[in-house]
């Protein structure tokens, strides 16, 4: 069969592999779509420390089951699925007090275990024992699931800060994590959601979509007179960085409004990790900071049920389908802010 290899940084080649076999405990799906992001791209630029070369790479993942291993049950063959990324443990103590999400055994599809840029995948048993099988309701396309992973991760972030009925949401990067942030503010209740970008192009691309309330064009406009001039010069109550800047870190506690959330949910680059934070202000105005960088078998479920129930269309968020030949340009679509959701279609366009 065919999958993308990835060797090394700059490395990625399409190459006929052994087709797998389910075993106990396993499925086997043929992949239909494996939707790319940010985090495909800086595995490609610059590996990862938890992937050991060379792995089949791809965690956004939709396909339906051809072959079923012995010891599995629950499944048949043409159930078409969605398939968790992060594989928590179900042992260790964040698992057990319901905290799978930094679960301190974590494994990753694409990383430990082969990936979704394939023509066929195996689905190991450590994912079906921790509930990571998930069925696609009908009236659901595999490309839609597909985009369920991001989803959960953004899910996430949004319950740690309690994002809900009334909030007014302040979104920084236009990139496809930024529109669903956006899109989901809306689906809890959020009177008000704004999105910044430094790249006008890109949020122009993504605003046209999305339509925010407000789209604030970092590269012409000021950000922070522009927030206060919308909040009635108190702030959001929200704040959601959705891209890996530290100044953009530093500008949502900034701008908070008293008593507002923060949420930190783009990662910083491992060699720049620092950011300047004026104690004070967290401090005099009550602000809650909090991280946020996967989700649980739970909330991915949960995040196949609110695309497929309509609260967050995600259909018009895939702008590019790609053939597995093509992942490369997927990757590239994706970085250089052309795309907002690439979906490689490993079975064909």
């Amino acid at each position: 069969m065919k999958a993308a290899l990835f060797r090394g940084p700059g490395d990625l080649e399409v190459i006929d592999v052994e087709t797998p076999s389910a075993g106990p405990g396993e499925l086997k799906i043929r992949v239909e779509s494996c939707a790319t992001c940010g985090t495909d791209a800086k595995i490609f630029g610059h590996g990862h420390p938890r992937l050991e070369p060379p792995q089949i790479i791809g965690h956004e993942i939709a396909g339906e089951i051809i072959e079923i291993g012995t010891a599995t049950s629950g499944y048949e063959i043409g159930d078409r699925v969605q398939i968790i990324a992060a594989v928590p443990c179900e042992e260790c103590w964040a698992c057990k007090a319901v905290k799978q999400g930094v679960c301190i055994n974590q494994t990753s599809m694409g990383y430990q275990y082969a990936g979704g840029f394939a023509e066929e995948m195996i689905v190991p048993a450590s994912v079906l024992k921790a509930k990571g099988v998930n069925k696609i309701p009908g009236n659901l396309s595999f490309d839609e699931a597909s985009v369920t992973e991001p989803l959960a991760c953004v899910l996430n972030a949004q319950r740690l800060i309690h994002v809900g009925e009334g909030d007014t949401v302040l979104v920084m990067g236009a990139g496809p994590i930024g529109c669903l942030h956006v899109r989901l503010a809306r689906a809890l209740g959020a009177k008000k959601v704004m999105l910044a970008d430094i790249n006008g192009g890109r949020l122009h691309l993504s605003a046209n979509v999305v339509k925010p309330d407000r789209a604030i064009d970092m590269s012409s406009e000021d950000l922070a007179t522009v927030v206060l001039e919308e909040t009635d010069g108190i702030g959001p109550s929200v704040v959601i960085t959705a891209a890996p800047s530290g100044q953009a870190q530093e500008q949502a506690i900034a701008m908070a409004a008293p008593g507002g959330r923060v949420s930190f949910f783009g990662g910083l680059p491992k060699d720049k990790p620092l950011i300047t934070v004026d104690s004070n202000v967290v401090h005099y105005k009550e602000l809650i900071l909090a991280g946020a960088n996967g989700s649980s078998p739970e909330q991915n479920a949960e995040a196949l049920a609110l695309i497929a129930s309509g609260a967050v269309p995600v259909a018009d968020l895939i702008t590019h389908r790609l053939p597995l030949s093509q992942v490369e340009d997927a990757i590239n679509a994706v970085t250089s802010g052309e795309a907002i959701k690439v979906v490689i279609k490993p079975q064909g366009v």
